[in-house]
């Protein structure tokens, strides 16, 4: 099997959720314990609006403090091209531009369209040719306002992305109640609709069966996934989203299934300790 790349999430997901807002010295300890663990892909911010995001403000600060050990790699995400601009001037590289395949969570989280989500990305490839640039599908098998969405919804915002030069993508379970089967055939309409397309998945986890997925997903040769130490997260926009896949729960399963991730659990735990101290001495939200 082809090396498993996991991204840890839990210094934005995680953390843009919490009823706190955790400083940035104790985001810096956080991404020094991961490292430490040996996790070599963390997203570390979110470049949105703080006054809608209290929690992921002191994004450009934060980026600025972060280690740069070799091999590891920082990304951060954006909503639209302003988001962009301000990851790039802050020095980030791995870009994850994020629309949603449900039209109810687009208007909630984005505030527009999905139409013009994907239309205010167009130039962004060519317009910065440095950045790594990863499209990332909110509510990609469930949408809490618009319910299941279909594979064929799927492939269209995939083949979207690719007409703008980005076939990377990211496939989230926003809400973490996707059936893994569901999951299966719109991983399979996608690769049908762009074929060049690297997947990957982002998974929450409400009724206990995203291993599940990752094990299907695997069984595809899809060796990318997203998870969050401790389990934490959820997206503000999105009533009902439940928590990140935990990194400690697809580490071991993964070790488990004798695949080699490079992630000591041991150092992992310690990582857990650190993000829960952070967020008992987080500032409350308002």
């Amino acid at each position: 099997m082809s090396a498993v790349e996991i991204t840890d999430v839990v210094l934005r997901d995680g953390l843009q959720d919490e009823p706190v807002v955790v400083a940035v010295p104790d985001r810096v300890r956080i991404a020094d314990a991961l490292v430490a663990a040996g996790v070599t892909r963390i997203e570390a911010a979110s470049f949105v609006n703080p006054a809608r995001v209290p929690q992921m403000a002191g994004a450009e600060e934060l980026v600025a403090a972060l280690p740069r050990p070799a091999g590891v790699r920082w990304s951060a995400l954006a909503l639209n091209r302003r988001g962009v601009h301000r990851a790039v001037a802050a020095g980030i590289t791995d870009v994850c531009v994020v629309v949603s395949a449900g039209e109810g969570h687009s208007r909630a989280n984005a505030g527009r369209t999905v139409a013009d989500a994907l239309a205010d990305l167009d130039g962004l490839v060519d317009e910065h040719p440095q950045v790594r640039f990863t499209g990332g599908v909110s509510t990609a098998f469930v949408c809490p306002f618009d319910g299941e969405i279909a594979p064929a919804r799927l492939a269209e915002v995939a083949r979207a992305y690719a007409g703008i030069g980005i076939t990377e993508l990211g496939l989230a379970d926003t809400l973490g109640t996707a059936d893994p089967q569901h999951v299966m055939r719109s991983v399979g309409a996608v690769r049908d609709a762009v074929p060049q397309a690297v997947l990957g998945l982002h998974l929450h986890d409400a009724l206990g069966q995203a291993l599940r997925t990752v094990d299907l997903a695997l069984d595809l040769g899809i060796t990318r996934f997203d998870a969050a130490t401790g389990g934490y997260g959820g997206c503000p926009f999105a009533p009902g989203a439940h928590g990140n896949l935990a990194t400690e729960a697809l580490v071991e399963h993964l070790h488990d299934r004798g695949v080699d991730t490079g992630i000591d659990v041991g150092l992992l735990a310690e990582a857990l300790a650190v993000v829960e101290d952070a967020l008992r001495r987080g500032d409350p939200v308002g």
